[in-house]
């Protein structure tokens, strides 16, 4: 770095600087007290480099860039002698303003670096330290020297995953949750233990990017809670660390990836590139807006502002500019906090042109998985937009979908909708007819998520109660897939509660011995209720947050999920990243549908019981003998009797699970041939390599 000195220099008010390297983007610490600051600008005439001392209302300088440090449409600066640690700083861009032509440049707004590593201004949840109409979002510098001790993404198989939906601050913000830095990254470390006696093995984390959660402007009871409006792509939540206030935000998050990956757990971060916290014409200005509107955001033939995310404005993402600069914020996070995957909201946006159409070979979509960094990271779409484009199974090999149809026929199912049985067992085969072109593992199946209502409440109302959130468009709620159980909301009706409970197992045993990733939202495992609200996108307080309280009163909801868990993870052939379903080296077909008599299933036709078996060679795991995975659903509000099939002779069938057997008795029973279901149940039994079934009565009660 010695040659910088050798640079002819500029001075301002003391400052020196020099031109910049305009291929690093963003703030760039080169050596000592020595930063580089780069950013991209096609239409702007002129660019200013604004630095204030940390928490100052004034800056202390504003650097003019001049024309020779402009190289292509990059302006950069290296300033000299900076105390960078405790500096906060931004841009102002001059050029023209003609909203016909999408150019909306404000030479009086000072806007937050798209490359910041960090964001002031949000340190403390939900408290601004500097004014909305001001320059509310500032980049900060930071150290990459975080010690990672050998740290890097797990790379599970993707088919091996259980991925497990949290929110941060709702996670362990509830009193309940026992940690001591509720509501935070640390929080979390705190609850890894938990994590791994349920059998967790990969977090979603909901949106952790640096958002605005005051905006779209709310009351004061009210909030952004969730996250989805990003206002910048490369730094972490401040408000979500303990040590937020203290400017280590970034260290506590890449602590917790660490302390998660040191557990075997991976981290899949919620990602949301097809808008931003700018928002429509009333949105605020905070950075791309007033760095380049035009570049970054799909406008109509008037300049206004492209509407398929649903949110007042839609990002550009096929934009040469743009496609790089998502690239660079993806393999920041898998480059610098060792990030496994991530979950793209509204991903058909990726694949829509600048025009706004669907496009056949979307460069962004395509780039991605064949990029040298994000080869082997994780991709999984939502695989719809408000716009109406659905792209489910049309992404090219190595992305994975949401799989919406699990979602919605096991929820009729379960509540006794004979047509939706075709759909469920499609469903557990891994979905072939979605993803034919490629493998289960394509499909992540899940039954509830942030989204409408959770586990528990699929079961205790039947419309959704939505009157405390925040806008009147989002009060009324209800998918038409739940069922209260005969008593809306919470009850001290022992049926009732019985009922439900089952219903939930019933939902989770669908979800756990089908083919593809199961994926279920946090709190799900002991019953969380967010009391019927489906929109909780603006609750800050106990609607969305976790009751700890509530599993030790459903404690056998949580350990029938574990020994859920466990049961998977235990069998490969539930897991296999292929369709095959013929006979395999047992001699029986590898995935078998029956009736109530063995075989016998029309799977294309209506029916509310019906039972899987999965049959596993033991040259396929290395058990000493083959296995044998036999489970019944009755969706039926009347009690049926299964036959079982019949297997190799010296083999017994034994209980593994029984969703109505909330003291788990029934775990090691051996029935003779036969079993009997109580209306509205599942029952899972095992027959050979008895490792699960030892497990089940070892630990049963």
């Amino acid at each position: 770095m010695r040659d910088i000195e050798t640079f002819p220099t500029r001075e301002m008010n003391g400052i020196r600087y020099t031109a910049g390297k305009a291929d690093l983007f963003g703030a760039t610490v080169l050596e000592d007290r020595i930063v580089n600051f780069a950013v991209y600008s096609r239409h702007a005439t002129a660019c200013w480099l604004v630095l204030f001392h940390l928490g100052d209302a004034e800056p202390f300088a504003e650097l003019p860039i001049p024309e020779e440090y402009h190289i292509g449409s990059t302006y950069a600066i290296m300033v000299f002698d900076l105390d960078w640690e405790n500096t906060e700083y931004g841009y102002r861009f001059d050029g023209p303003f003609d909203l016909r032509m999408g150019h909306r440049f404000d030479k009086t707004r000072i806007l937050l670096d798209p490359y910041a590593k960090l964001v002031s201004g949000r340190e403390k949840w939900h408290t601004r330290q500097y004014p909305r109409d001001g320059f509310q979002f500032r980049g900060r510098i930071i150290p990459e020297d975080y010690v990672w001790e050998g740290d890097h993404p797990l790379n599970t198989p993707m088919k091996d995953l259980v991925i497990y939906e949290m929110h941060v601050r709702g996670f362990t913000m509830d009193e309940s949750s026992g940690v001591e830095a509720r509501g935070t990254f640390a929080g979390v470390v705190e609850k890894i233990p938990y994590l791994k006696e349920l059998g967790i093995n990969c977090i979603e984390f909901m949106p952790l990017f640096e958002f605005d959660e005051f905006f779209p402007a709310l009351d004061d009871t009210h909030c952004n809670y969730w996250g989805y409006a990003t206002c910048n792509f490369f730094s972490p939540k401040a408000g979500y660390a303990a040590l937020g206030e203290k400017g280590f935000a970034a260290d506590e998050m890449k602590n917790m990836v660490k302390q998660l990956h040191k557990n075997g757990i991976e981290v899949i971060l919620d990602v949301v590139f097809n808008h931003t916290a700018e928002y429509g014409d009333e949105g605020d200005c905070i950075s791309f807006r007033g760095i380049d509107n035009r570049t970054y955001y799909l406008l109509n033939p008037d300049g206004s502002y492209a509407h398929y995310s649903g949110c007042g404005n839609t990002f550009n993402c096929n934009n040469p500019i743009v496609r790089g600069f998502i690239i660079d914020s993806l393999r920041y996070w898998v480059t610098h906090y060792h990030i496994d995957g991530f979950r793209i909201d509204e991903a058909p946006i990726f694949a829509r042109g600048e025009d706004g159409q669907p496009m056949v070979s979307p460069p962004l979509v395509d780039s991605l998985k064949r990029d040298p960094i994000l080869s082997r990271t994780k991709l999984i779409s939502e695989g719809w937009d408000a716009g109406g484009l659905f792209t489910i199974g049309r992404f090219p090999r190595g992305w994975a979908d949401l799989n919406p149809r699990m979602r919605d026929h096991v929820k009729c199912f379960v509540k006794g909708n004979a047509d939706c049985g075709p759909g469920v067992v499609a469903s557990i085969e891994g979905s072939p007819d979605m993803f034919p072109n490629r493998a289960p593992d394509a499909s992540v199946n899940y039954i509830d998520c942030h989204d409408g209502f959770n586990l528990y409440d699929l079961t205790a109302y039947n419309t959704g109660h939505n009157e405390g959130n925040s806008y009147p468009s989002m009060t009324d709620g209800g998918d038409g897939c739940s069922w209260n159980c005969g008593v809306e909301g919470e009850t001290d009706d022992p049926e009732v509660n019985a009922l439900r409970k089952r219903q939930m197992k019933n939902m989770m045993t669908l979800l756990l011995l089908s083919r593809g990733v199961p994926m279920f939202y946090s709190g799900d495992e002991f019953a969380n209720t967010q009391f019927g609200n489906t929109n909780a996108f603006s609750q800050d307080n106990p609607v969305s947050w976790l009751d700890w309280t509530r599993l030790e009163k459903f404690r056998d909801v949580y350990e029938y999920t574990r020994r859920l868990i466990a049961f998977r993870k235990e069998h490969p052939v539930i897991r296999k990243g292929d369709f095959f379903t013929g006979n395999n080296a047992t001699g029986y077909p590898e995935l078998s549908w029956h009736s109530e008599e063995p075989w016998h299933l029309n799977r294309f036709m209506p029916f509310l019981t019906f039972a899987l078996m999965y049959s596993e060679a033991a040259a396929d795991t290395g058990a000493e003998e083959d296995c044998f995975i036999y489970c019944a659903f009755n969706a039926h509000w009347e009690e049926h009797t299964f036959t079982l099939p019949v297997i190799p002779a010296g083999m017994k069938w034994t209980v593994v699970l029984d969703s109505g057997d909330e003291e788990f008795r029934e775990c090691g029973r051996q029935p003779d041939g036969r079993v009997t279901l109580m209306p509205r149940s599942c029952m899972l039994l095992q027959a050979g390599n008895l490792k699960s079934g030892a497990a089940g009565r070892k630990n049963k009660g």
